[in-house]
């Protein structure tokens, strides 16, 4: 019995004989004795995923407090305290705490992908235990264990199967494949992709239909699920791209604050010989004065009304930052059944004698048309002329070629009726939607009747049904006996085996004998245009009797014709590729499905490179720099395995892309996980998926991401606009005491006065910012790159610019009441305070627009959220400036109708400088732009 420690190069059960998994696990037909089950449990261990504890919530609290200006504001409070002023080190010590729990909340969500991913395995079993079968718990199963299952279980294993009987698997979960596989006892390929592994059950996976005996081969982590599992707990969830441009200029923010803190101290202390614990509490309020503590809280509910905006979008954000990093993505990667595709299966073309009819009409809906398809040469030169043409046509209405009537085609309405009545599948119509009870395959087969008038339960009443054999992945076809023209015989199934099976085909002129060249062309043109190919064919039963054997069907057929079937592009993805590559984005098909019928899907959609595919192989056989080269020239990838996935997001990141992943299966979840934006299917996803991602799309509509890349955009902006309102405040307030400190003079403003301004009216005002609309081209620019600064030369002009501007003001007022009025210290400091936050008033409205004019009515007065901040920070602090309690505790004393006057009017001046200033660089960016044009349509000297 071999230990799982010898298994580090996974065993072929899939390529090995029944017999010879029973050998290599030392087990039998009869199953497992109870001693011998106890000992392997012992040895391989539950049958279960292992579990991580996850980070505890004291953890997470502890955790916000990790950050080097947090840590800044925590030193001075506590020296605060030590020199007693208790009043100051309670404010400060009250700003940390509101950051930590706004961190706190934002975290608070735990992570649950692995256990949604648990949920999926079995709870129960059938097994045998010294010879009985017996129901128990799915955790006890071990190697070697034989297991029965029916249509309608989990899977509660992976499973080498011994015996079948009509058996399929609903996979797609696992695989992406979106019809139910068929599954047999006969070994497979070595080389057989997971999707191909048809002598296998997966754990995790659903038994579609029939019933079949095998023996458990892989438990616990060692399924192919739990692999998943293993990859998704390894998986690194990268920092968006705005948390890590916040942390560089925290850490850039505090050592300057740290360096100027201490060198402003120490002139006070050693050149104007300033006590020691003053300059101290003057460095602390440096301190606190340059450090942004309500920027964080701005950003968060930016990007909070960002989650509830693509709320309303039809898109659920699960990590806040993930709002902004929409905003950078490069490349999305998606899943092509269910979130390209409609999932549901159509007849697209029928080959018959008389030629190709097309049929019009998408998705299960029994409406569309006929149409006489023009005849462009020999079979096999179609494929060719639709390549040529492609780029021509896209985005046009598809020539289907001439109208027709079915019923004028005797052998069309012939080979329509035989597809409905060889058939398992119903058509139902419920709550205004049209959907298939059964295989989709087959209810393809069945919208295409109804689209000619036929009814299926009509048919079978008219023609009953007397005998049938079904399909299964050995015979590869399903047979009925009928009563249609006579006692017939009608098939339907794979076309190189009905091929074989046929000695004539339907002509026009009667049954003829077989061209098997000129129907292997067609097969291939249908195949080459992404279309998966059944063959129908009949033949006369008169001499079958009894029960109907493959003997009676296997020989003597006439071929009917061909029926290419597609699961169709959504209308929606089409229109929103086309919207992604305006944006400058690149989607890219990722898919378990084959390359031929990807490509196909992918040239249908729009993408920008369908030539050719790479498939699941050909990306294992890359090394990671080979893959790398690859990663930007390919758009199509195939027959792809969840490891595939996780190295293409792997492998764009690692050329500076910022990747989404849409996925809506549990293979997906790594993926998803790594990608910068892992973006799950909510109605068919699995739940694993969605909590492996950061975005969760409700409708499952491609079209969803573009507007949340749209919002994404938007709140970067918005957050760039607040980022540059606010540090001019902290920078006017470092630059007072700086400045104050180095001439020997009264303090300007305190420490305390610069939390009230930072947290209260720098925070109520910042938020209006939050609520401006999107500029008009935001989805024509290209990804923003994420390497690039918050803060550019130009914002770092304009804060630098208006900081100096505020502070003039701020020393202006308070030099003018201190000396040219003769007002006290704390009236000097109450007229600074309000010249801050009316020059900052003033500086929001220049702030809705970075560059453009705000002198007009729209400008001044098209923001209702920034009107209503306003008017709240006017009476704000007017309460501030008034009332006993506030000049107590801030140490001020009220302002007379002459300061206001002279405070209004220079708050005046700064939205009219600051104005002037736009005016400026405005001209100076027409005056280069006028430039780079000449310079661009000069003629060229030869």
């Amino acid at each position: 019995m071999p230990d799982r420690d010898d298994q580090e190069e996974r065993t072929l059960w899939h390529a090995m004989s029944g017999d010879e998994v029973l050998e290599r696990l030392d087990a039998s037909q009869n199953g497992l004795g109870a001693e011998d089950a106890r000992e392997r449990l012992e040895r391989y261990g539950p049958n279960r995923l292992q579990q991580d504890e996850g980070t505890p919530w004291w953890r997470r609290l502890l955790g916000q407090f990790n950050n080097v200006l947090m840590l800044i504001l925590i030193v001075a409070a506590v020296a605060s305290l030590f020199l007693g002023k208790f009043l100051d080190a309670s404010a400060i010590l009250g700003v940390v705490i509101i950051i930590a729990l706004i961190g706190f909340i934002q975290e608070g969500k735990a992570e649950k992908a692995l256990d949604s991913i648990r949920d999926m395995l079995s709870p129960k079993a059938k097994a045998l235990r010294d010879g009985h079968q017996s129901e128990i718990e799915a955790e006890e199963l071990v190697p070697g264990d034989i297991v029965r299952v029916e249509g309608g279980d989990r899977v509660p294993a992976d499973i080498r199967l011994l015996e079948s009987n009509r058996l399929e698997a609903e996979e797609a979960a696992l695989t992406g494949e979106s019809t139910p596989v068929d599954k047999s006892d006969e070994a497979v390929d070595e080389e057989a992709d997971l999707a191909e592994r048809s002598s296998m059950l997966f754990a995790g996976t659903i038994v579609a239909k029939g019933t079949a005996t095998g023996v458990v081969v892989q438990t616990g982590s060692q399924t192919e699920i739990g692999r998943i599992s293993e990859m998704l707990r390894g998986v690194e969830q990268l920092q968006t791209p705005l948390v890590q441009q916040l942390d560089r200029a925290g850490r850039i923010l505090a050592f300057c604050i740290v360096g100027a803190a201490f060198l402003t101290g120490a002139f006070g202390v050693l050149i104007h010989d300033q006590p020691w614990a003053d300059m101290f509490m003057a460095g602390v309020g440096l301190a606190v004065a340059a450090i942004p503590e309500g920027l964080p809280a701005i950003v968060t509910i930016s990007l909070a009304l960002g989650v509830q905006s693509m709320a309303h979008k039809n898109a659920i954000v699960r990590r806040l930052p993930a709002v902004e990093t929409l905003g950078s993505i490069s490349t999305i990667f998606s899943d092509k059944t269910g979130t390209l595709t409609r999932n549901e299966m159509t007849a697209q073309a029928i080959w018959l004698p008389e030629g190709e009819f097309r049929l019009s009409g998408i998705g299960f809906a029994p409406e569309g048309k006929f149409h006489l398809a023009p005849r462009n040469g020999a079979p096999g030169e179609h494929d060719e002329q639709e390549r040529h043409g492609k780029e021509e046509r896209h985005g046009e209405e598809e020539d289907y070629g001439e109208e027709i009537a079915s019923e004028d085609y005797s052998a069309l309405t012939h080979f329509l009726q035989v597809g409905a009545l060889c058939n398992d599948a119903e058509l139902c119509h419920e709550d205004e939607a049209w959907s298939i009870a059964g295989d989709p395959t087959e209810g393809a087969l069945v919208v295409a009747a109804a689209k000619a008038g036929f009814d299926t339960h009509d048919l079978n009443g008219e023609h009953p049904r007397e005998d049938g054999i079904p399909f299964d992945s050995e015979r590869k076809y399903m047979a009925t006996l009928n009563d249609l023209e006579g006692k017939r015989l009608l098939l339907k199934g794979a076309p190189d085996r009905l091929l074989d099976m046929c000695e004539k085909e339907r002509g026009t002129e009667g049954d003829v004998e077989l061209d098997h060249d000129t129907w292997e062309a067609r097969i291939h043109e249908l195949s080459s245009r992404g279309l998966r190919v059944l063959a129908l064919a009949e033949k006369d039963a008169g001499d079958v009797s009894g029960e109907l054997k493959d003997d009676d069907v296997e020989h003597g057929l006439t071929l009917l014709g061909l029926v290419g079937l597609l699961d169709p592009p959504r209308e929606a993805a089409i229109e929103a590729v086309a919207n992604c590559q305006k944006a400058g984005i690149r989607p890219v098909m990722v898919t378990g499905d084959h390359a031929v019928t990807a490509t196909a899907i992918a040239d249908q959609l729009g993408f920008a490179r369908t030539e050719r595919a790479l498939s699941g192989h050909e990306i294992e056989a890359m090394s990671d720099e080979e893959l790398e080269r690859e990663i930007t020239e390919v758009d199509v990838y195939a027959r792809a395995a969840p490891e595939h996935k996780l190295r293409l997001v792997q492998a764009m990141q690692a050329r500076g892309g910022i990747c989404a992943m849409t996925g809506d299966g549990v293979n997906d979840g790594p993926a998803l996980k790594r990608a910068d934006v892992g973006v799950a299917m909510g109605v068919q996803g699995t739940e694993a998926a969605k909590e492996a991602a950061v975005m969760v799309l409700t409708d499952d509509n491609f079209a969803t991401i573009v507007a949340a890349v749209g919002e994404g955009r938007k709140v970067y902006d918005n957050i760039r606009k607040t980022t540059t309102f606010i540090l001019p405040t902290n920078g006017a307030e470092s630059l007072a005491i700086l400045l104050a400190i180095l001439a020997g003079i009264t303090l300007p403003i305190t420490g305390l006065q610069v939390l009230w301004v930072n947290m209260i009216t720098a925070v109520t005002l910042g938020i209006a910012l939050v609520f401006e609309h999107a500029e008009d081209n935001v989805m024509q620019r290209k990804p923003r790159d994420p390497h690039a600064p918050l803060l550019d030369l130009f914002m770092l002009w304009r804060v630098i610019f208006v900081s100096i501007l505020l502070v003039v003001c701020v020393f202006a007022v308070f030099s003018w009441i201190l000396y040219g009025q003769g007002g006290s210290a704390e009236q000097a400091r109450s007229g600074a305070v309000n010249m801050l936050v009316a020059g900052e008033i003033a500086y929001l409205i220049n702030s809705r627009y970075l560059l453009n004019n705000t002198l007009s009515l729209s400008g001044l007065f098209g923001s209702r959220p920034v009107l209503l901040a306003i008017a709240l920070v006017v009476v704000v602090q007017l309460g501030w400036t008034y009332l006993p309690f506030m000049q107590t505790v801030f140490g001020i004393e009220g302002l007379t109708l002459s300061h206001w006057g002279a405070i209004v009017g220079a708050s005046v001046a700064v939205y009219l400088i600051v104005e002037a200033e736009k005016w400026v660089l405005r001209r100076r960016q027409a005056h280069t732009e006028s430039d780079a044009d000449r310079v661009a349509t000069a003629p060229t000297a030869h």
